[in-house]
C-alpha cells in the first residue's frame, strides 16, 4: 500500500515548523517517529495536505533538567527514556514503563511527543504523564503554552493541540528521592497495546503510612485516568497489602470501556483492578527500599 500523494516540508526550526502548521492547519500531520502516522498514511486513513518532519530540528531532542522539572523535547527517541541515567535519577517511572512500549525497534523510532500527541489511551506515556501531574508544552503563533496533562487529553486519539500548534517538550517534576514507583500493564503479547495497565508514586512516612500517594490508569476509558478515589482511600493509611487491595476497588466506576475484541468490560474491572493493586505494592516495596538506604 502507498500513501496519498501530500506535500513533504522539512523546517530546520520550531518556528519554521509552527509557521508551516499556521499554513496548512488541519491539512497537515506532523512526522516524528512515525509508528502510528505511516501505518495511518498507506493505508489512506488519513490524506493530509502536508507532512511536515520534524526530525531535523535539534533542538526537539534534547533530554535535561530545569528548575526542579526533567524536560524531555518532543522528538526524544522513546528508547532514551530506558537509556538515560539522568531520568533514572530525576524520574524512575519513566524507565520502567518505557520499556513496555511496543518492541526496542519501534522505541529506537518513537518519540515522547509524538506518543503524547497520538493520544492512545492504552499508551503508557500518556498515562506516566498523568499519574506524575507532567506539563505537556506546545508552541503556535501566539506564542508558548504549558497544558497541564490531565488537561491535554480530551478523548480516544482527541488533545488540546490546536490545528497550528506544535508540541515542542514535556516537563515532568522530579521525583522526591523517597518515593517508590511501580508500572505494571497486561497485554496479549509482548508488545501490543495494553488491555489494561497502571502506573503509580508512594511516598511513605516513618510509621509505613502512606502520605503521598499518585496513580494512573490506562486501557480502561478514552484518556488515561488518574485514579484519585484510589489515592484518597489510601492517603494517611497503612501500607498493608489489605489496604492497597481494598483501595484498588475504588478504580471500578472509571473503567468506561464497553466490550471489545479484546476483552469484555467486565474482564478490564477485574484486570483494572489487578493492575492497580500490583503496581502501587511494587511502589511500597521500593519505598521501604529507599527508607533502607538500599
Amino acid at each position: 500500500m502507498k500513501p496519498p500523494p501530500f506535500t513533504y516540508c522539512d523546517p530546520g526550526s520550531v518556528d519554521e515548523a509552527v509557521g508551516l502548521k499556521s499554513e496548512y492547519g488541519a491539512g497537515s500531520r506532523v512526522l516524528a517517529g512515525g509508528q502510528s502516522l505511516l501505518p495511518l498514511l498507506n493505508m489512506r486513513l488519513v490524506r493530509p495536505e502536508a507532512l511536515i518532519d520534524i526530525n531535523g530540528i535539534g533542538e526537539l531532542q534534547r533530554i535535561e533538567r530545569r528548575a526542579g522539572v526533567l524536560e524531555v523535547g518532543a522528538g526524544a527517541r522513546q528508547y532514551e527514556l530506558e537509556d538515560q541515567p539522568l531520568v533514572r535519577e530525576l524520574v524512575p517511572l519513566l524507565p520502567d514503563a518505557a520499556g513496555h512500549i511496543g518492541h526496542v525497534e519501534t522505541r529506537h523510532r518513537g518519540t515522547v511527543g509524538g506518543s503524547l500527541a497520538y493520544a492512545d489511551p492504552a499508551a503508557e506515556l500518556p498515562c506516566t504523564a498523568v499519574t506524575l501531574d507532567a506539563t505537556v508544552v506546545v508552541r503556535g503563533p501566539s506564542g508558548t503554552r504549558a497544558i497541564d496533562a490531565r488537561d491535554f487529553f480530551r478523548g480516544r486519539l482527541t488533545t488540546a493541540l490546536q490545528p497550528d500548534e506544535v508540541l515542542v517538550a514535556v516537563r515532568y517534576p522530579v521525583t522526591p528521592w523517597t518515593a517508590g514507583h511501580g508500572f505494571v500493564e497486561v497485554a496479549r503479547r509482548v508488545g501490543d497495546l495494553a488491555l489494561a495497565g497502571a502506573a503509580a508514586v508512594v511516598d511513605l512516612d516513618g510509621e509505613g503510612r502512606f502520605t503521598s500517594v499518585s496513580v494512573g490508569v490506562l486501557g480502561v476509558s478514552d484518556t488515561p485516568v488518574r485514579a484519585l478515589a484510589v489515592e484518597s482511600a489510601l492517603i494517611g493509611e497503612a501500607a498493608t497489602p489489605e489496604n492497597v487491595a481494598g483501595a484498588a476497588e475504588a478504580i471500578v466506576p472509571s473503567v468506561t470501556s464497553g466490550d471489545d475484541p479484546h476483552a469484555p468490560r467486565d474482564y478490564r474491572r477485574h484486570l483494572a483492578r489487578v493492575v492497580v493493586r500490583r503496581a502501587v505494592t511494587a511502589a511500597v516495596a521500593r519505598a521501604h527500599e529507599r527508607s533502607d538506604g538500599t
